[in-house]
């Protein structure tokens, strides 16, 4: 009898010893009600610890910085039968995660990151009952969710961001299936709750199977919350599901009050149509092969399964002519609608007539297949940035051709642009002017899709009024220069050299003599000051230096002005 209980008394000091020993650094392992555990509190662990004593029944990780489940993570704990990972960074679990812990009954994973779950990873956890998953990201649940989840009976799914769910993900349910067998209606099932709350439902058709499941449900499936409430559609919103009745999904089905529309140069166009789809579809408009974005596009809600959509274009021209088409889709497929658009001449009466340009000569009459995408990257009162994006067979040796000219004009300014080279810059253009720009292939007339029609402003931005207001200051310089007091004013107050810039404007008048000559008439503005301040300052050239030496010795009598913002010049 003594030997026995020397024996027992060993033991249990051997347990008792073991249990108070930490078993991983930085965590403790005690023995409670679930056996002996592991706990690892607000530690550094940044994976699961691979020192994990094969005894523990029960381990809890919380807010730690675990970011992963990955296959063999438990390889050491066979008889692991709770697992809380509560409050930690995991986004991503593996698919064999689990397949060490057969005998796994309860997994939580409150508070992590996770957008997804490989729902086929509980095949090797046929006795897990609960399954905590609320405040994590997940917005979609796969028809075959819980085909592998035989005998649980807790669920939670709250908090995360589930929009839409079939009723077949139930339906793959073993328990909804044994609970709806006409044949096993006298068996005892284990009730099974469910929480789903907290989630922005989007009621639309998509979600009326759900509906029907949640106002319908009943033991042995419990709903924790059976008010769920509706996010979108904005008609529905914090309404519950009980209050709402949603109709079947349809496919687009779109039409147009007019399929052929004739219009004036230069009136606005107004393209409609209407779709009828349940849930709401996509929209947009296509001109040719190209979505169209240059012009305004309008949707009006009718109501639940309607919807109209106008496009605008404003102040049509012939190349805008052409065949327009209205396209709709959502998840049951797509459909369009097309309408001919036809812009009448006012000057010739005809539909859609042709523009002619100059064109320079051909050095390949060649047809390459060609895709060029035109759009104004940058726009001022008196200039633009062109860019576009080609799609051609040799890139490396296409050249490009630019039309450009105001929009009255058939006759078009021609430049031709090199390999490489995809972007181009107008400046000197008129204010409150229309102006047209197309670019094609070298030598080619523009097609359709391939020109744009602007107008310019008439307002100066802020720097245009400063780069004047330099270029004023510049031209009283220089008809000040005879006079000591003023050139002082100029070598002390601008902090430039006056005579190198002035001298500059010569050179750039000289050069615009050839331009002025083209024209018959000269309006009296400042530009013709200008031409005359920079002829007088031209014949002063031979002085340059006596100029230079007076400036800078009476620029040395006068203290400089302390701190001064060269911005209190203009």
């Amino acid at each position: 009898m003594e030997v026995f209980c020397s024996i027992f008394l060993f033991l249990l000091f051997v347990r008792l010893c073991l249990g108070s020993l930490p078993c991983v650094t930085g965590c403790s392992c005690a023995n409670d009600t679930f056996g002996r555990s592991l706990l690892c509190m607000s530690s550094s662990l940044k994976k699961i610890p691979s020192d994990i004593p094969p005894d523990i029944r029960k381990i809890r990780i919380e807010n730690c910085h675990l970011t992963e489940l990955s296959r063999g993570s438990f390889g050491s704990v066979h008889t692991l039968h709770y697992l809380w990972l509560n409050f930690n960074n995991i986004t991503v679990m593996q698919m064999k995660s689990l397949e060490d812990v057969k005998s796994l009954t309860e997994l939580r994973l409150q508070g992590n990151k996770l957008r997804s779950i490989p729902w086929t990873a509980f095949q090797d956890t046929p006795n897990l009952k609960i399954l905590d998953l609320k405040h994590n990201r997940l917005d979609v649940l796969p028809e075959h969710a819980l085909k592998f989840l035989a005998n649980l009976t807790y669920l939670d799914l709250s908090f995360n961001q589930l929009t839409v769910i079939s009723k077949d993900v139930f339906a793959n349910w073993p328990l909804y299936q044994k609970a709806h067998r006409s044949d096993r209606r006298e068996d005892v099932l284990s009730n099974a709750v469910l929480a789903l709350h907290e989630n922005p439902w989007t009621c639309d058709c998509r979600l009326k199977g759900f509906v029907q499941f949640v106002k319908a449900v009943s033991p042995p499936i419990i709903l924790m919350n059976s008010y769920l409430t509706c996010i979108s559609p904005n008609s529905k919103a914090g309404k519950f599901f009980h209050e709402i009745d949603l109709k079947s999904c349809l496919k687009p089905l779109v039409s147009t009050p007019l399929s052929n529309l004739t219009i004036q140069v230069g009136l606005n166009a107004t393209l409609s149509c209407f779709v009828k789809a349940s849930p709401m579809p996509s929209i947009w408009w296509t001109y040719g092969l190209k979505v169209v974005k240059a012009f305004n596009v309008s949707t009006t809600t009718i109501n639940e399964e309607t919807i109209k959509s106008e496009l605008i274009i404003p102040a049509v021209h012939v190349t805008d002519a052409g065949i327009y088409k209205c396209i709709a889709t959502n998840f049951l497929g797509n459909s369009s609608a097309s309408i001919l658009l036809n812009v009448q001449s006012n000057k010739l009466g005809n539909a859609s007539p042709s523009l002619s340009y100059s064109l320079p000569p051909s050095s390949s009459s060649s047809q390459e297949h060609v895709f060029i995408d035109l759009r104004i990257s940058k726009q001022t009162a008196y200039g633009i940035s062109l860019e576009w994006f080609a799609v051609t067979e040799n890139p490396g040796e296409t050249w490009y051709t630019i039309y450009f000219g105001k929009y009255e004009d058939t006759q078009k300014e021609v430049i031709n642009i090199g390999p490489g080279i995809y972007s181009y810059s107008v400046n000197d253009l008129l204010p409150i002017t229309k102006y047209e720009v197309c670019v094609t292939l070298k030598s080619q007339l523009p097609k359709k899709g391939q020109c744009i029609v602007f107008m310019t402003g008439s307002d100066i931005s802020e720097l245009e009024q400063r780069e004047k207001l330099i270029h004023i200051i510049v031209i009283v310089c220089a008809m000040v220069l005879a006079v000591p007091a003023g050139m002082y004013a100029c070598t002390t107050e601008t902090r430039f050299n006056c005579l190198d810039k002035c001298l500059g404007l010569c050179r750039r008048k000289h050069k615009a003599q050839k331009t002025l000559k083209k024209d018959n008439t000269k309006e009296s503005t400042f530009d013709s000051l200008q031409a005359s301040s920079e002829e007088g300052l031209c014949q002063r050239e031979g002085n340059e230096e006596n100029r230079r030496r007076r400036c800078s010795e009476e620029k040395l009598n006068k203290p400089k002005p302390e701190n001064r913002n060269t911005a209190d010049l203009y």
